[in-house]
């Protein structure tokens, strides 16, 4: 990561491409022909781009480096200023001093979240064990892109985005005769509608908030549910890419004429890898076992 860090700074006002930070990367550690075509066991790209990528993200988890543009990286004054103090190393311990890292471990479902795939053998775990937190590492990461994107999006299409999460989940049937995003001005806080059977007998009706760090608190929650008793619905999901406020979730939980389900940027996140919205699979591993019953009709 230092190495990354040191990079980005010969140019801290302009933003550099991936592909050149790759290269530069192979220079500074003298790589061979071989080394640069060294595979991971996925095959889906080279350890260097995957080393170097894994760095870069960190180095962005912990605010030293921004990305202005996709596939571009660039300092940050954080940056600067760790490099001012001549750091002789940085690894995931030294980033622990910056919050906005910690609040990204965190994300991760397992308290002793890992910190790549080539990090040192923990004692005590189990290769399975190590494969799992492994996992739950990627996805963390994979998440809060994930919000970080949606964050940059339009409003329209983030309620398009919501929608087409529910209907994935199973609400309606199809896209095109289920869901339908209302997109516009003077929708009395309806963003979107979901069909609940193919005549529109039953409907879900959506909210979508695109914030980054404002909660979304009671108040937000009161005009959604105003909202819902004005077009005679029952049921409603306000989805939002923050959090909600204490306050929020008690309303909610207290209605009783209507209901309200509340999910917030983690858990919007968290839903789109289970359904598949946004993402693509990168690699898939088969763990195997012996197959005991196989092996039953030769033994003693």
């Amino acid at each position: 990561m230092l190495p990354v860090l040191r990079f980005a700074n010969r140019t801290p006002n302009e933003a550099i491409p991936t592909k050149v930070l790759v290269n530069e990367m192979a220079k500074e550690f003298a790589l061979s022909g071989d080394d640069l075509r060294e595979m991971l066991p996925s095959g889906i790209s080279t350890t260097l781009g995957n080393r170097v990528g894994w760095a870069s993200t960190y180095l962005k988890k912990a605010g030293l480096l921004s990305a202005p543009k996709r596939a571009h990286i660039q300092i940050s004054e954080a940056g600067r200023r760790v490099l001012a103090e001549k750091p002789k190393i940085i690894n995931t311990a030294f980033l622990k001093q910056f919050p906005e890292f910690n609040v990204f471990q965190s994300k991760t479902k397992k308290a002793d979240a890992q910190e790549s795939e080539h990090s040192e053998a923990i004692p005590g775990k189990t290769p399975d064990d190590m494969i799992a937190a492994g996992y739950q590492s990627l996805r963390a990461t994979l998440a809060t892109d994930l919000l970080e994107r949606i964050i940059n999006c339009t409003p329209s299409f983030f309620e398009r985005l919501v929608v087409e999460l529910i209907v994935k989940m199973g609400y309606g049937g199809s896209r095109a005769d289920a869901g339908k995003a209302l997109g516009r001005s003077g929708d009395g806080g309806i963003d979107g509608i979901i069909k609940q059977d193919r005549l529109g007998l039953d409907a879900v009706y959506t909210q979508a908030k695109r914030w980054a760090d404002k909660p979304v608190g009671r108040p937000d929650v009161q005009q959604f549910q105003g909202a819902l008793s004005g077009h005679g619905a029952g049921k409603g999901i306000f989805i939002t890419t923050s959090y909600f406020s204490k306050d929020a979730i008690d309303y909610a939980a207290g209605l009783r004429n209507s209901r309200i389900i509340l999910i917030d940027g983690e858990q919007l996140a968290e839903l789109m890898i289970d359904y598949g919205i946004g993402v693509a699979t990168a690699a898939v591993y088969e763990v195997k076992r012996v197959d005991s019953d196989y092996f039953a009709e030769g033994e003693d």
